[in-house]
């Protein structure tokens, strides 16, 4: 389980990989790979699509 104060952005794998996975990258610059299917992976997926949304706050 990752801190999602650590994660800054994910991506998802393409449909042509044969497994699916999002690709986390972390404020250090660091990628990993996690299932999607994972509890903890969907709420930080959550977190991220709306801390990142259109009008979203910001801190600038």
């Amino acid at each position: 389980v990752v801190s999602k104060e650590r994660v800054v952005d994910y991506t998802k794998t393409s449909q042509r990989c044969s497994k699916s996975a999002i690709l986390l990258k972390t404020v250090a610059g660091r990628e990993m790979c996690v299932r999607p299917s994972l509890p903890w992976v969907k709420d930080l997926i959550a977190y991220l699509d709306a801390k990142n949304a259109p009008g979203a706050s910001s801190n600038l």
